[in-house]
């Protein structure tokens, strides 16, 4: 393993909670949650910094992790660069299987953590990278552990722990609506849980449209026979929404064009001080969001039009990550028309 940047783990969770204004009659929230790991580089953390520590504290706790097992992760996207960043913080030898597609923030964020990366052609599909982790793991079964973002109770239950009740002292218990989208489906699993325990919260998911999409981190399960992760409980959602590629990216690429002169309203800054938070959410002066976010912009207007919201209602979304992982995919570009140069 190469040096490895250090991490606080102290900053993970108690995100802060800006205003957004997205053209319905709601207020609109959304938990900034690259700020877990504010300090790293490549933007940050992001909603997966929060289910990285809890599935690696579940697994010392109950003695499956040990000293001297190496951690290994398939990954599309945010959880496996979380993993090998704590993991590798934390004493561990790290392996990450990826796609070779994979954007050039997250390969780099892995990398910075000194974890050893196994690349699968993207043109085998995301199967083969799991296929092979496995082959990895059966060559040396006692060796490994696999936190395995989609089974693992500590996916949804680290959202049911934390997120859930940072939104609702945020809002002072007047969230009406919590919406989020479905990739392992902890998130909207584990805060939604959280929330109706609280009080009487509309929990909306939102999934992919469209078979080929390109909404990173998110599961198309609408249709066929596609792979349903045990951490997704889509009986914890009261309604669920589509959202197609084309609309994802040009809410993003509004929210970047809206607040390119305006303030972004902090509510609420979590655990930091509202000068840390503003400097953070931007990337050279842009506000430049990840493709998940736009998307769950989108999923409240196609909310809006199915179930009409008004003033009374208080909505909270979630901003994944930062843009700038992102830059340098060609629809992204496309879409956002960003050039973030080396940001």
């Amino acid at each position: 393993m190469s040096e490895a940047t250090s991490f606080d783990e102290a900053h993970i969770g108690e995100t802060p909670l800006v205003e957004l204004d997205v053209d319905v009659p709601a207020t609109v929230y959304a938990k900034v949650e690259w700020m877990n790991l504010y300090e790293a580089p490549y933007g940050g953390g992001s909603i997966k910094s929060r289910i990285a520590k809890g599935m690696l504290d579940g697994a010392e706790a109950s003695g499956a992790l040990t000293p001297d097992k190496t951690v290994i992760e398939p990954t599309s996207g945010n959880t496996g660069s979380e993993v090998a960043r704590l993991a590798a913080d934390r004493g561990y030898d790290v392996e990450i299987v990826m796609p070779d597609n994979a954007s050039g923030g997250k390969i780099g964020a892995v990398e910075d953590a000194g974890a050893e990366i196994h690349f699968v052609d993207a043109d085998l599909g995301y199967d083969a990278v799991i296929e092979r982790c496995e082959e990895l793991i059966a060559a040396d079964p006692e060796g490994y552990y696999r936190p395995n973002q989609y089974e693992n109770p500590d996916n949804p239950g680290t959202h049911e722990r934390t997120t859930a009740p940072e939104i609702w002292n945020q809002t002072d218990g007047e969230v009406t609506h919590f919406v989020a989208g479905a990739g392992t489906g902890g998130t909207i699993t584990g805060t939604g849980r959280g929330l109706h325990d609280r009080g009487d919260v509309t929990v909306v998911g939102f999934e992919p449209g469209e078979a080929l999409h390109a909404i990173d981190g998110l599961k198309y399960l609408k249709t066929g026979d596609h792979y349903h992760p045990e951490t997704y409980d889509d009986s914890v959602l009261d309604e669920k929404v589509y959202v197609n590629t084309d609309d994802a990216y040009e809410r993003a690429r509004a929210l970047r064009e809206q607040y390119r002169d305006r303030e972004i309203p902090i509510v609420d800054p979590g655990q930091y001080d509202e000068a840390t938070v503003s400097e953070h959410l931007r990337v050279d002066g842009q506000f430049v969001v990840g493709t998940s976010s736009g998307a769950g912009v989108q999923a409240i207007h196609e909310l809006h039009a199915d179930s009409p919201l008004d003033t009374d209602d208080t909505v909270v979304m979630v901003l994944c990550d930062r843009g700038d992982k992102y830059a340098d995919i060609p629809l992204w570009a496309e879409y956002l028309d960003v050039d973030l140069g080396e940001a």
